[in-house]
């Protein structure tokens, strides 16, 4: 992990942050009932620090390996428009991804939980891993939350990085309204 000041650095220069889905936006379990229809949790305050951040002027992507229509909902509620589900190579999505955007990978935080995150975790501006991720994740990421997927690790991220860029007191004052 770096050290706070390396982090706030990498921070402020964000301009769009990548989440995989299963372990980091939700807490990496599935769920299926008697009739085979998968449904997964997601934490509403992450989902909050998406629109908040989103109105901030930050995007968001999602690169998942697995297929599922849920994660197209959830982003579709969110406003994420770069939804990548089914890819075993998330580095080649995340390059398209940053090229689509007219981005450089500094500009971009990426979230991963698992070992195959890690080749997109090194490529971006920051790598950020939920606690609970795999040691190998948290041993090599930039930044680890204190908390596990799908229980604030999105909602840690993103107030860190509107903190360093000076957006948590319009935040403050946009949804607390004192």
């Amino acid at each position: 992990m770096l050290d706070s000041d390396q982090i706030a650095k990498k921070a402020a220069v964000v301009k769009m942050i990548v989440l995989d889905n299963d372990g980091v936006m939700t807490d990496g379990k599935v769920y299926i009932n008697a009739a085979g229809v998968e449904s997964k949790a997601f934490a509403i305050r992450d989902g909050f620090g998406v629109v908040m951040a989103r109105r901030a002027g930050l995007s968001f992507g999602i690169i998942t390996g697995l297929l599922s229509t849920i994660v197209e909902t959830r982003a579709r509620q969110l406003g994420i428009v770069e939804v990548h589900s089914g890819f075993q190579d998330k580095l080649e999505v995340m390059k398209g991804i940053i090229e689509r955007n007219g981005l450089a990978p500094e500009q971009v935080a990426y979230m991963g939980d698992d070992m195959f995150d890690l080749p997109v975790m090194r490529y971006v501006g920051l790598g950020a891993a939920p606690a609970d991720a795999h040691s190998v994740v948290v041993e090599r990421a930039d930044w680890v939350s204190s908390f596990n997927g799908g229980e604030g690790a999105v909602r840690d991220l993103i107030e860190l990085i509107l903190k360093e860029q000076g957006h948590w007191d319009w935040a403050m004052r946009e949804f607390v309204k004192e």
